[in-house]
């Protein structure tokens, strides 16, 4: 029985991934140095994981920090997804990986990590990343290039990232892959797929990536319906006033780049609700631990982010403190030197959302033309939403997709959990999968981690939600 990974063929001096894929002994050595043997507290794996940095600009110093867990079983028969949280200016790992979906999960009172028994890379081989620069461990050696961040130049980045990791990886170049994320990966996602797409008609065969699709949950795609559905989803789930509701619907024009001072007063109004109430989650405790200074979970992200104050803010957790306990342990020193990461001595601590990231460039009103194009090009295309999510609710989606203006071919069914249970509803359209689960939040894999593992093995193997018991 072969063993993954690799085949030693002696006589030419390479290594021979199962799939044919060619592995020199120089690229294995790139890859064993970034080989993660075991981080403090971790539980035993059987599974490898890697960590380390990809450079994308060499002129600049600029590079991307990144940790990657093969399958739990057969991961040369199973595809590579990449995970991308966005803010923008937040972890993938400090959310992605401790908090949602990867295989180690940051605990309570405890400086050890429990296992995961609905991570992700049971059904794919993980990859997640920080991007842009300035985020978690990735960094520049040019200031002035946390200064003109934006969605392209993240996108772009992302992407000679992903060119440099297969090079890294090229055992996995064959694999099917696939995007998925939460949140402003409404844009990293789509931006990033669209770059592949372009790239994959001009580059060399070398540089080709399999790109098959992408799935996206609660995310930012269009600010007129984002925000309409902001404002209804709250005024139907008794958060404001009906007064509030009128103003602002008599009021404010989502339409418009600037919808005026007193719209803005209005909006300042419907946020400060939710200094009260957890907006990712609307029927889950705060966070009310006062043995931290500061918290990831009740800080906005800088105004300059949007023309609305509390636009962009990052997302919390189940635990509405687990933030607290995942910056405590990637700020440990003997847990950076496991994960290979701030080999530079960044000058600021780790953080689940960039404090130096004060402004933000480039950013689209709507998604909405680059998921049409990429859906016109053949790529798979899901959008999940946890119904319990104040920030991007359902009821933003759903008048997002709506204005996508797609034909549907099968209208809201329910799907169902292997304990006979509804786990929520699908929408099929014509070219896109629309799929809503039933009491999660914002981040859907923290509060409902068994459907969400039940969701993405759909989305990778391409086949609909059991619409019946089972």
């Amino acid at each position: 029985m072969f063993r993954y990974f690799i085949l030693l063929v002696v006589s030419f001096g390479v290594l021979l991934g199962t799939r044919g894929d060619i592995v020199s002994k120089e690229v294995l050595a790139e890859q064993e140095a970034d080989r993660v043997i075991g981080l403090p507290g971790q539980p035993p794996v059987s599974f490898k994981q890697y960590a380390g940095y990809i450079t994308v600009n060499e002129t600049h110093g600029r590079a991307l920090f990144y940790w990657f867990f093969e399958a739990t079983t057969t991961p040369h028969n199973k595809p590579l997804l990449l995970w991308l949280n966005g803010g923008p200016g937040c972890s993938s790992i400090g959310y992605g990986e401790a908090e949602e979906l990867g295989p180690f999960l940051t605990q309570k009172n405890k400086p050890e990590l429990k296992f995961n028994n609905f991570t992700w890379n049971k059904a794919a081989n993980l990859l997640f990343l920080e991007s842009p620069v300035g985020v978690g461990f990735s960094y520049t050696n040019i200031s002035t290039d946390i200064k003109e961040l934006g969605d392209s130049n993240t996108a772009q980045d992302s992407y000679r990232f992903l060119v440099n990791w297969f090079r890294r990886f090229p055992q996995f170049k064959s694999h099917k892959f696939y995007i998925a994320g939460e949140s402003y990966a409404g844009h990293y996602v789509p931006q990033l797929a669209e770059q592949i797409f372009d790239n994959n008609k001009k580059v060399k065969k070398e540089d080709h990536i399999n790109i098959k699709g992408f799935m996206i949950g609660n995310a930012l795609m269009d600010d007129e319906t984002d925000q309409k559905g902001m404002i209804d989803y709250a005024w139907d789930h008794a958060v404001i006033s009906d007064h509030l509701y009128h103003s602002i619907k008599r009021v404010c024009n989502f339409s418009l780049k600037n919808p005026g001072h007193d719209c803005n007063d209005l909006l300042n109004q419907y946020f400060a609700v939710y200094k009260i109430l957890d907006m990712y989650s609307l029927y889950a405790p705060k966070c009310v631990n006062n043995n931290f200074s500061t918290t990831a979970s009740t800080r906005p992200l800088p105004k300059s982010f949007s023309r609305i104050e509390g636009w962009h803010k990052g997302p919390t957790g189940y635990d509405p403190c687990l933030s607290d306990y995942t910056e405590i342990y990637m700020n440990r020193p003997d847990v950076q030197a496991a994960l290979h990461a701030n080999i530079t001595k960044i000058p600021y601590p780790w953080t689940h959302c960039s404090n130096n990231i004060t402004f933000w460039s480039d950013a689209p009103s709507s998604m909405l033309p680059t998921i049409k194009k990429l859906i016109d090009g053949g790529l798979r295309v899901w959008v999940y939403s946890g119904d319990t999510d104040g920030r991007i609710p359902v009821t933003s989606t759903r008048l997002t997709l709506r204005k996508l203006g797609l034909k549907i071919t099968e209208d809201w069914t329910p799907w169902y959990t292997n304990n006979k249970q509804v786990g929520g509803w699908t929408v099929a359209y014509d070219g896109l999968f629309f799929v809503t689960i039933r009491g999660a939040g914002h981040q859907v894999p923290t509060f409902k981690p068994k459907q969400a593992l039940q969701l993405v093995r759909h989305f990778l193997s391409n086949k609909k939600l059991p619409s019946v018991p089972f």
